[in-house]
């Protein structure tokens, strides 16, 4: 293991004639007198009613059904008992939630179209859809009924925000907004000049919109106002889009949301998804691709849970290892100054070494970078190596050595832009420099000190730190505070993650899965943690290591695998639980083997 510097730091009352509104989800009583109960015991019958109760000047219901309009009470044949049952249903209290929900199945049935459900729903439930003077005014606009519909708005003014003027006013420009367009539309500039001077501008409502809608007066033709307004054109689309802009200001115990029943599914859905403590990110959670007959719940088959194989290769602690770009090769560096290339073969799972990169640099191996075409790798020591490499993994040939004599340079760390024709690297004494392939210095600056680095996206900003897939969150891990995700753009940290042991040595952490939503770390306490992205405990601990974890790698193109390096001189590949290698034997002393014995421990 190698000694670390501290890295980076740290409604009101009615009135005469308006309409009467009922306890959200009854049916209104048409008519306002209450309905005593009375019992006639010589007739052998009983007579129940039901008791209404005036709330702010509306009528409501204490059992959200409503009686028959052509009698006060209800009579049933005392000696029959399918009767007495039937009147105890029909006069049993629903609640306030029941309602609600046969509502929401209502108005789901509604839009998929199958109206006499609907119908028989309301009718044995005894509630109501939405209020009737809300159906008319839904009707009218549909329709384009515009003078009904400006009538039947009239007659909800009472319900809606407790009669508030500006609220009215708002939903008569969107009611004149239309009409106008549509006359517009059917070549009636004169209709449509009428409505603009005689009823839209007197509202004296949103006095820009009225400018802009009259210079629609100009469109030479249909397609030109539809395309300058951004507009559908008369007809049913249209005027639903302006329906639903109205529903908005609708309290829902006259009229509900559109949709309200699918909305509420969506949000469970997406609930669901940010508790499922293995979420895959890269899936668009949504009513379409789950079920709702169970709760959403992601499969760990495809995880990284145990050790497929041990590489040995390495003769002493082993401080890197990083998977190339494209998945299909690894490059591992150790102390005893070797960086061993690996073949990644991803259907078998399996790792074969390509070839060895030694013999040319005097130092142990601390930092290793890929190029994006993971041709070339660059190969940084310690926090006083004074030299770095650049190799070609295809045929082993040194690129680039470049080396400085000055005691105060260290080149401990580097990284290629995004077209791999530059690369920077410094160290921990605080020299930074931009080079190209050639080793000739392009930039440099001082008092930068660094243990790890990355170019972002743009190829001009570059982080002291590894960079996550959107370009936006960086890791760090800092010396006996642990693993940090920072958003770069905020400048703020987002999460400490728990679970990891670091104090005297770097570690080297890394995003990974699919979309990489979740973040891989080594720690001293010879584990592997993972933890979800959006969630500070570990997911889950890898063990099988016997000494520290210095580095971990998630194959950036299939996240099925896990490469961690460690002082016991040995890279474990961790693998899927459901991965039953060919040639598995059991481990043995050296460790030279697969390891059936690793665990993938559940922590949540």
């Amino acid at each position: 293991m190698q000694n670390s510097a501290v890295n980076p730091p740290s409604s009101s009352g009615g009135q005469s004639g308006s309409p009467a509104v009922s306890e959200p989800g009854v049916i209104p009583n048409s008519g306002g007198s209450a309905v005593n109960s009375n019992h006639s015991d010589s007739s052998g019958s009983a007579a129940v009613g039901v008791n209404n109760v005036s709330t702010n000047g509306h009528i409501s219901k204490h059992n959200g059904v409503a009686p028959n309009d052509n009698s006060n009470s209800v009579e049933t044949n005392a000696c029959d008992d399918q009767n007495d049952h039937d009147v105890t249903k029909t006069i049993s209290w629903l609640g306030k939630t029941n309602q609600e929900i046969i509502r929401l199945i209502g108005q789901y049935l509604q839009d998929l179209g199958l109206e006499g459900s609907v119908k028989t729903l309301m009718s044995e439930s005894g509630c109501y859809l939405e209020h009737p003077s809300a159906t008319k005014f839904r009707e009218h606009v549909l329709s384009g009924e515009w003078a009904k519909a400006d009538a039947d708005l009239q007659e909800l003014e009472p319900l809606i925000n407790n009669g508030k003027p500006s609220t009215i006013t708002e939903m008569k420009f969107l009611l004149l907004e239309q009409k106008y367009l549509e006359h517009l539309d059917d070549g009636c500039p004169l209709d449509a000049l009428h409505v603009l001077r005689n009823e839209l501008t007197p509202l004296q409502y949103n006095i820009s919109r009225v400018h802009q809608l009259s210079s629609y007066m100009m469109c030479s033709n249909n397609h030109d106002l539809y395309q300058r307004s951004k507009w559908e054109g008369k007809g049913i689309l249209s005027r639903a889009l302006v329906m639903e802009r109205l529903q908005t200001f609708l309290p829902p115990s006259v009229m509900m949301p559109p949709r309200r029943l699918r909305m509420l599914l969506q949000q469970a859905v997406e609930l669901q998804a940010e508790r499922c403590p293995c979420h895959d990110m890269a899936w668009e959670t949504n009513l379409q691709n789950v079920s709702l007959l169970t709760d959403h719940c992601c499969a760990t088959d495809g995880f990284p849970m145990q050790t497929i194989q041990i590489l040995t290769d390495h003769c002493d602690e082993v401080w890197f290892c990083k998977f190339s770009p494209d998945g299909l090769k690894l490059a591992t560096g150790s102390k005893d100054a070797t960086v061993i290339i690996w073949d990644v073969d991803p259907y078998k799972l399996q790792i074969k070494q390509r070839r060895v990169l030694d013999s040319r640099f005097q130092m142990s191996v601390a930092f290793i970078s890929w190029s994006p075409d993971s041709k070339l790798v660059l190969i940084g020591g310690p926090e006083d190596s004074s030299e770095i490499c650049i190799f070609n993994v295809d045929d082993g040939r040194l690129i680039l050595k470049m080396s400085h004599n000055i005691q105060e340079d260290s080149f401990s760390c580097g990284a290629f832009n995004r077209d791999g024709t530059r690369f920077v690297c410094g160290g921990q004494k605080g020299q930074f420099y931009l080079c190209d392939l050639k080793a000739t210095i392009l930039d440099s600056w001082e008092g930068v000190r660094i243990n790890s680095v990355v170019f972002r996206a743009d190829n001009k900003t570059i982080l002291a730190a590894d960079s996550h897939y959107p370009d936006r969150l960086a890791l760090l891990n800092i010396s006996n505070q642990g693993l940090h995700l920072w958003d770069i753009e905020d400048k703020c940290l987002v999460r400490r993650f728990q679970g990891i042991r670091q104090s005297n040595f770097a570690i080297h952490s890394c995003f990974g899965g699919v979309n990489e939503s979740f973040v891989a770390s080594g720690s001293e306490d010879k584990n592997v943690v993972i933890w979800h992205i959006k969630r500070e405990e570990p997911l889950a601990k890898l063990s099988g290591h016997t000494k520290t974890v210095n580095c971990v790698s998630w194959n950036p193109a299939y996240p099925s695998l896990l490469a961690s390096a460690s002082d016991d001189a040995t890279v474990r590949i961790w693998g899927p639980n459901s991965f039953h290698h060919a040639n598995a034997i059991p481990e043995s002393d050296d460790c030279s083997s697969c390891s059936s014995s690793s665990s993938w421990n559940m922590t949540s």
